[in-house]
């Protein structure tokens, strides 16, 4: 029998930097140790982006240095690497409010 093949395939950034969104709004980065299939993560040298205050939906400078975390699968919105990517500026926000 043909083993099946999963749409998302986390084995290729184990020991490598992976940058979390959890649901809530929260934001982590930090080296991936392991995954089981409910995408439950286990992450080192793990730092949390705080949100501004001012506004919460974007992240602001500051860090809090977490170490070795736990994500929940349910929890998880999405995964990416962290080597490779750049923050873009948002082409679809206005310089200038109406």
């Amino acid at each position: 029998m043909a083993r099946k093949e999963n749409a998302l395939d986390l084995g290729k950034f184990i020991d490598k930097g992976v940058r979390v969104k959890l649901s809530g709004g929260r934001e982590v980065q930090g080296v991936l140790k392991g995954y089981d299939q409910l995408l439950n993560l286990v992450m080192d040298e793990t730092e949390e982006f705080l949100r501004d205050p001012e506004d919460p939906l974007r992240t602001g400078s500051q860090v809090r240095k977490l170490g070795l975390v736990v994500c929940r699968g349910t929890a998880v919105m999405m995964v990416s690497p962290t080597s490779g990517t750049e923050e873009i500026a948002n082409p679809f926000q206005n310089a200038e409010e109406p």
